[in-house]
């Protein structure tokens, strides 16, 4: 592992007197959004590290996400209000309540549809119009169980919904066209995936209709990844969604862990037990111990695939920090959240120069 060169990073800081204890999101290495625990969302410029706005305090965030297609931001507070605002301006557009604490948010947005999907910590799916946040549907997933997982497919065909608050609970497949055009019946195209006890999920990028588990394995001390397919069968009399699992094998970590997943082409596949995050080019990974990792992709010619460490980022001190708590990355930035001892939490921004 070799220290980072300053020529070939710059680190640029802000700090606050909030706590950053939710969402990064870093757009086309130009801007990034955070959370806050104190209610505020905030744009910063990823290369310069300065604010540009910041949102009236609300509720203390506990999500956030993306459309870029419709250039909005949506967060979520612990009272359950879901807001979207103008991502260059900041501006409130609309807002819905669900009156659930903790809810898990979903952009989507393909061929001119767009919507959000709210999982909420009492196990409902609501699908709202995007930017309006109107209800168009409300599926209960969980009964009185968080959702979270919430992911949809590369190509948006599928929402994949999962708890990790009932190890003896099944995943579940949606079509995300029956969630955001319902039938007159109200029931939603489903099907629950044949394991329990979801701990992480991803899609394969260049298989949109792959998914990888890691769920419950045989005892508390090992968990199991399987791949499974998903597509859809048609009948004469009506349409049902098929999951099939193509591979599985045992992973060597207890039951329980936070363990994270992140996939890469059609057949790789990159497992963590601290924040991870993985561009086409390199994988960051960011920990308690108050360093980044940047780690590249090299691909050899008896081994196929792997991960070679090209950079170590160090992100403080422990007599004035607790550690990395998000991070977030693309092709030429990296913006990471420090927890500050005193609660004065720190952005920092790294950039590529090469």
């Amino acid at each position: 592992m070799e220290e980072i060169l300053p020529a070939e990073i710059q680190v640029r800081e802000q700090d606050g007197d909030r706590t950053i204890g939710c969402r990064l999101y870093l757009q086309k290495s130009e801007r990034a959004f955070s959370a806050s625990t104190d209610g505020t969302v905030r744009a910063w410029d990823a290369q310069q590290g300065v604010q540009l706005w910041a949102t009236p305090a609300q509720g203390a965030l506990c999500d956030i996400t993306v459309d870029p297609d419709l250039g909005l931001l949506f967060t979520c507070d612990i009272t359950g209000r879901v807001t979207a605002w103008e991502k260059l301006s900041g501006q409130e557009v609309a807002s819905f309540l669900t009156a659930s604490s903790g809810c898990r948010l979903l952009a989507y947005s393909t061929e001119g549809q767009s919507a959000l999907m709210v999982g909420t910590s009492g196990g409902a799916l609501y699908t709202l119009t995007s930017p309006s946040l109107s209800q168009v549907s409300r599926q209960v997933v969980y009964d009185t169980f968080k959702i979270d997982p919430l992911i949809a497919s590369p190509d948006k065909k599928w929402v994949f919904t999962a708890t990790k608050e009932n190890f003896d609970m099944s995943p579940k497949v949606f079509s995300s066209e029956s969630l955001i055009c319902p039938s007159e019946d109200g029931s939603p195209l489903c099907q629950s995936v044949p394991v329990t006890g979801c701990h992480a999920a991803a899609f394969m990028p260049l298989e949109p209709a792959r998914i990888a588990l890691i769920h419950s394995g045989e005892d508390w001390h090992s968990s199991t990844v399987s791949i499974f397919d998903i597509s859809t069968k048609k009948s004469k009399y009506e349409t049902s969604i098929s999951v099939q699992q193509v591979e599985s094998f045992q992973l060597a970590t207890s039951r329980g862990s936070d363990v994270l997943l992140q996939t890469r082409g059609s057949d790789t596949l990159v497992v963590a037990m601290a924040n991870t995050l993985r561009d086409s080019f390199r994988v960051v990974t960011a920990s308690r111990d108050l360093s980044l990792r940047v780690l590249t992709w090299k691909k050899e010619r008896d081994r196929g695939l792997t991960l070679q460490s090209k950079f170590h980022l160090l992100g403080g001190s422990h007599s004035m920090s607790r550690g990395f708590t998000k991070v977030a990355c693309d092709f030429v930035s990296i913006v990471a959240s420090v927890q500050a001892v005193d609660g004065r939490d720190v952005l920092k921004a790294y950039s590529f120069n090469s």
